[in-house]
């Protein structure tokens, strides 16, 4: 196991280096001038302009700005936004909590109905449910994100109007964070009504982040419950007369969660993704839409800083993943 570990961790190393490449160099590739939108509608010299772009290396040679932001990183020192002037990293831990409580709530959401769906499903083979329930989670899978959530705001909010558009609770209420999460932090505040006010926020914004993962945590469990359910254990234990929600829920489900489980696992970088485009859409306060911004912005460090740490998140989950993975199933590891 300690052997497998090693493989596994040595093999991030340069995945890790790639991603910083590809975070250096995506910003650099998209047109705009980061001095000329540092100062918006200000007028600048051309000598007030050399000496922006000297104060943040910007006129040196690219690989010469690369070995620094490395050199720099590896004193873990993510840089300081330009537009901000904060550090990155304080602005990323900031920010981060909002991104976590949505993604959290997203994936509760999808595993408590994806995974009931495809057990459901699985053991109603080829019945209404089964075709229906198979064929909302592909089309739940293919919907454009985008999209999908621009019709919830219509129909929800626009129409019904049952939730809120944007943000994380309404400007009725004031408190200062302490936790960073908002539904903690307005049950602390003792605010009446500040707890439903979050709530009703977040639920289009769940609803729209977890589609995906609900659809393939709902087709992934069917896969391993038609298989499991196939077994002669199974078969066995039906015979000794047990009752079916015993044999599904005990002998079944158990065995069957072990590459749901991994799924799981691995739609968490779905979700981070994800929440780049969901944040944006609801102007969630969050990682998301900070980077959506620092990218309109040119802001270099924010850009390079974010990339690298949701790079690094997604990576830590995915090693997580497959230690555990391993630790359930000896052949991943003598595999490799």
């Amino acid at each position: 196991m300690i052997w497998f570990l090693i493989r596994r961790t040595l093999l991030l190393i340069p995945t890790f280096i790639g991603v910083t490449i590809i975070a250096f160099g995506f910003i650099r590739l998209l047109p705009g001038d980061p001095v000329l939108m540092m100062a918006g509608e200000r007028s600048l010299t051309a000598a007030r302009y050399a000496e922006v772009m000297r104060a943040y290396g910007l006129d040196r040679p690219i690989w010469e700005q690369y070995l620094t932001f490395m050199n720099n990183l590896m004193h873990g020192d993510l840089g300081v936004s330009i537009i901000t002037r904060k550090p990155v990293l304080t602005e990323f831990l900031t920010l981060f909590p909002a991104t976590v409580e949505l993604t959290v709530c997203a994936m509760i959401f999808a595993v408590v109905i994806g995974i009931p769906a495809g057990v459901l499903a699985a053991v109603k083979r080829r019945s209404a449910f089964d075709h229906t329930a198979m064929t909302v989670a592909l089309i739940g899978y293919s919907m454009p994100i985008f999209w999908w959530g621009l019709l919830l705001i219509i129909f929800f909010s626009g129409i019904l109007r049952w939730t809120p558009v944007s943000g994380r609770i309404s400007l009725l209420y004031f408190f200062p964070s302490v936790t960073g999460f908002m539904l903690i932090d307005s049950l602390l505040s003792g605010q009446k009504g500040a707890f439903t006010s979050a709530v009703s926020h977040l639920i289009l914004p769940t609803i729209v982040l977890g589609t995906i993962p609900l659809a393939v945590i709902a087709r992934q469990t069917r896969s391993a419950m038609l298989e499991v359910l196939s077994d002669d254990y199974v078969r066995t234990a039906r015979a000794k007369g047990l009752s079916p929600l015993r044999v599904v829920g005990v002998h079944a489900l158990r065995n069957a969660m072990i590459p749901v489980i991994t799924t799981i696992g691995l739609q968490t970088g779905v979700l981070i993704a994800g929440a780049i485009l969901t944040e944006t859409i609801f102007s969630w306060p969050g990682i998301g839409k900070w980077m959506i911004d620092s990218i309109f912005r040119r802001d270099y460090p924010a850009v390079q800083g974010g990339l690298l740490l949701i790079a690094a998140i997604v990576m830590v989950v995915n090693l997580v993943v497959d230690l555990t993975y391993g630790l359930v199933n000896p052949k991943i590891r003598h595999g490799g």
